[in-house]
């Protein structure tokens, strides 16, 4: 034990020397060979180097304290928890993350140039005669963890990519990383060149605050590196699609907390289920970010808060929805790329909206499935068309589910009136939403289909209406709105749009959903131009929406049909 303590002092000493010799223009160009002139200085602007990074074994917080004290260092607060560095070592062993005792400090060290920085101190806990001991000498050997770090002042989306960007033209590759809830950071490791000359093979940017946008990317390119460890991410996905479906349908995240860690055991008692493969469940559900895993037990993330049932913009139903019913169809997608036939139907016998007509559970699923992906509606409100009508004017949501829609829009101008136009059980439904939200009054509904769109409405609204049918049918949909639509009337189309340049887009994988599962599709905004041309429309502008949704404004292109004015 001796041994191994005075081995831990000499390479947190060294570590120490390390960070009082350097500064950042003489180390980028080490990790970084060939870095010089204008974009070595703008590194320099950017981001400062900040600490080096050291993983240690004590047996206890004692002998932790002692080492630290050996090599002069003082610390005014207990370790915090590394959440990176523990979910690191646990894949890398083979572990659960709870059996791990990693705590981070970062005693300040007073440089050779002035500078004040620090050495970022992990701390696993070993004790006399565990297991882990097998772990420690891995990681002593391998040094995993052993990083210098750059902190980014004042960051944005734009500066992190083209940092990452500048690493990776110098040789630097992506290595993982993440976002630790406990000290509000983010973190982005590479791997430094093999010509680099720091004797440190990684690196890391530290970001204070959550920028998981620019993470997930950072993210997948450490994993396009390792197509064989991609390829199985890739296969295993109907586990991911189960599991949430599973944690939705248990109705897990009802009965937790977000802000306080539940026991596995009390929760396993409060949801009615076994608590190990609760907790075979719930590790897996913390790799994806859904729940949190901390001393005090699990605890729902802001992800996992959206499948709780009580909260706005839930999207339980949309869990139970694609772990159900279109989870058993798309085992069929095979059939319907080799016969065209709509996987759906093939298994079920019916298209779904016959299908889920003649179940109500099914019918009421489906409205609510529809309706929490909500979020793509919250700037359409705000959109000219409506926020420029005259007062007393009338909107008609034609299929507009359960008034979702309709009553976001009759919130936000109190002086619109509505008009929503369902299938007959479905608009009942959405009496009730529209009743509830206090919109009776200025609301009137019709059972019908499109062939029944009312003319002299001022505004029509097709909201993921469009995508459900062939273009066949969309031509003969738009052509009874155009012919509804005074000269003077807007049309607006919610839609997700097929990016043109092939870019990632929701709307790709929309588009496979819709071709398995609907007989439907999603479209490029040229190909919706064609459509509306051919029902004497006219596309005249596009707006994008969340979730990767657009609304296309739309007018007629000539002289409308006469007729009469909605009452």
């Amino acid at each position: 034990m001796i041994t191994a303590l005075s081995g831990e002092t000499s390479r947190l000493r060294a570590t120490v020397d390390f960070v009082k010799e350097q500064d950042t223009a003489t180390l980028l160009p080490l990790l970084l060979p060939g870095l010089d002139g204008p974009e070595l200085r703008t590194l320099v602007e950017r981001c400062a180097f900040s600490h080096a990074a050291l993983l240690v074994f004590p047996p206890d917080e004692a002998a932790l304290d002692a080492t630290l004290a050996d090599c002069g260092l003082v610390v005014d607060a207990n370790p915090r928890p590394s959440v990176v560095v523990r979910r690191r070592l646990a894949e890398r062993h083979g572990r659960s993350a709870a059996d791990l005792d990693v705590g981070v400090l970062r005693p300040a060290v007073e440089c050779l140039d002035g500078a004040l920085r620090s050495v970022e101190v992990f701390a696993l806990t070993v004790p006399p005669g565990s297991d882990l001991d097998t772990v420690a000498a891995h990681e002593r050997e391998r040094q995993h963890e052993a990083h210098v770090a750059f902190e980014v002042e004042a960051p944005d989306s734009l500066v992190l990519r083209g940092l990452c960007a500048t690493f990776g033209r110098y040789g630097a590759t992506p290595d993982g990383g993440g976002y630790n809830p406990h000290e509000n950071g983010t973190v982005f490791y590479f791997t430094a060149p093999a010509e680099a000359k720091a004797g440190y093979r990684r690196m890391e940017l530290y970001v204070p605050g959550d920028h998981s946008d620019v993470l997930a990317a950072h993210l997948d390119e450490h994993r396009v590196r390792q197509p064989a460890e991609a390829l199985l991410r890739l296969l295993t996905g109907a586990w991911t699609t189960q599991a949430l479906a599973a944690f939705a349908r248990l109705e897990v995240a009802d009965a937790m907390d977000e802000w306080r860690g539940v026991d596995v055991a009390e929760l396993a008692r409060d949801v009615g289920v076994l608590a190990p493969n609760l907790a075979t469940l719930l590790r897996y559900l913390t790799m994806l970010g859904v729940v949190s895993e901390g001393r005090d037990g699990f605890r729902l993330t802001d992800t996992g808060r959206l499948l709780r049932a009580d909260v706005e913009g839930s999207m339980r139903p949309l869990a139970l929805m694609y772990g159900g019913p279109f989870y058993e169809s798309f085992a069929a997608l095979e059939h319907t790329v080799r016969t065209g036939q709509v996987a759906f139907e093939h298994r079920f016998g019916e298209n779904h909206f016959d299908h889920f007509a003649r179940d109500p559970e099914l019918a009421e699923l489906f409205d609510l499935s529809m309706a929490a992906g909500s979020r793509m509606f919250d700037p359409l409100p705000a959109h000219p068309v409506l926020t420029e009508a005259n007062d007393g004017a009338v909107v008609v949501d034609i299929a507009g589910g359960n008034g979702e829609l309709l009553s976001r829009i009759l919130s936000a101008h109190p002086r619109l009136h509505g008009l929503l136009l369902e299938r007959p059980h479905t608009v009942e439904t959405a009496r009730r939403l529209l009743g509830a939200a206090g919109h009776a009054a200025r609301c009137t509904f019709r059972a019908g289909d499109f062939a029944d769109v009312p003319a002299g409405g001022d505004v029509y609204v097709l909201s993921r209406v469009l995508h459900d049918w062939d273009d066949d049918r969309c031509r003969e949909i738009l052509r009874h709105c155009a012919r509804a639509m005074p000269d003077t009337a807007d049309l607006l189309v919610v839609e997700r749009v097929l990016p043109a340049d092939g870019s990632a887009s929701l709307a790709t994988a929309w588009d496979l959903h819709m071709m398995c599962n609907v007989g439907g599709r999603e479209r490029r905004a040229d190909h919706y131009a064609r459509l509306f041309a051919d029902a004497g429309l006219t596309l005249v502008g596009r707006v994008p929406l969340p979730l990767d949704g657009s609304v296309l404004h739309v007018r007629r292109t000539g002289p409308a049909d006469t007729g009469t004015r909605v009452p």
